[in-house]
């Protein structure tokens, strides 16, 4: 379920131009099928997703192996023994894949975590065509449950929601941190829908798809009513410049949920803000117990604040 939109390069700009042409003329002769095939793409991760993990230089310290989760093979990606260590799950976000994390896994080894990544349905190495938001979650929390509860988790974008959202009874990590993360699937469609030019009137029978693929609905995927109920402590991480998750973003998970602080930087827009030496500095600090970030706070009189 994409929550960024890239600028295209000359070829993908042309087929962007078809693309909307097409949903132009089709969402006033045909708007079901429209919708459904607008659905369908926004559900469709990017092939650079697939080309980029098998571009990936692997690791010699790290073992692949593949998990069935539901009808899907995932390929995971581990280091150290998460059955005797305590571990950290690491969540790529949309287009993306697990070795994305690379560059933190010696750091964290070095905290004497062991380490687990993997590519999501539709992702990397996986299994899968379409993906969406609560298929990433449930992903999320069938691989969780494998490899047990998290001493620490870290997801990006579309992760973090993900994250969120796979916090249960039957899985859970003890800390969390979400750098850049997507709170509003409505505000994410809504983007979408501009970058394509899909027509406004599309957008019942478009949530239609979506809720008929996953039970679902796009209210229930807000994530300020979710965070209310996490206990544990969290960092959201989330850079002004990132023109593709906006920070307020950000700064809305940090506002309703209790146990988290956040983290603002500058400069480093949606994708750098990942490996940044800076945030991986503050994410290792805030797993050693060190108190990182702001705390926000907000009431009726005081909707936006620090303490």
């Amino acid at each position: 379920m994409s929550t960024v939109m890239r600028r295209p390069g000359l070829a993908a700009r042309f087929k962007l131009a078809t693309v909307r042409t097409g949903f132009a003329l089709g969402g006033r002769l045909a708007p079901r099928r429209t919708a459904d095939r607008a659905a369908r793409l926004f559900a469709t991760p990017f092939a650079s997703s697939r080309a980029r993990a098998r571009a990936a230089r692997p690791d010699p310290a790290m073992r692949q192996e593949t998990l069935a989760v539901g009808d899907h093979r995932i390929a995971t990606y581990v280091w150290g023994d998460p059955a005797t260590q305590p571990y950290v799950l690491l969540v790529h976000g949309w287009s993306s894949f697990g070795l994305r994390f690379l560059p933190w896994v010696e750091h964290l080894r070095g905290l004497g975590y062991a380490v687990v990544g993997f590519d999501q349905p539709g992702h990397g190495l996986s299994s899968g065509h379409y993906c969406t938001l609560p298929e990433f979650a449930d992903t999320v929390r069938a691989v969780g449950r494998h490899y047990g509860d998290a001493a620490l988790a870290i997801a990006h974008s579309l992760g973090g929601a993900a994250l969120v959202l796979a916090q249960s009874e039957a899985w859970r990590a003890r800390r969390l941190v979400l750098i850049a993360p997507a709170a509003d699937m409505d505000a994410a469609a809504t983007r979408y829908f501009r970058f394509v030019r899909l027509g406004e009137h599309l957008r019942r029978p478009f949530y239609a798809w979506l809720v008929r693929r996953t039970g679902v609905s796009v209210d229930d995927l807000q994530m300020h009513r979710h965070v209310v109920a996490l206990g544990q402590p969290g960092l959201v991480v989330h850079d002004l410049d990132d023109a593709d998750v906006p920070w307020d973003e950000g700064e809305r998970y940090a506002r309703h949920w209790p146990g988290a602080r956040l983290l603002t930087t500058q400069g480093l827009g949606h994708h750098r803000v990942l490996d940044a030496p800076q945030v991986i500095e503050a994410v290792l600090a805030f797993a050693r117990g060190e108190t990182v970030g702001e705390r926000i706070v907000a009431s009726a009189n005081l909707p936006f604040g620090v303490a």
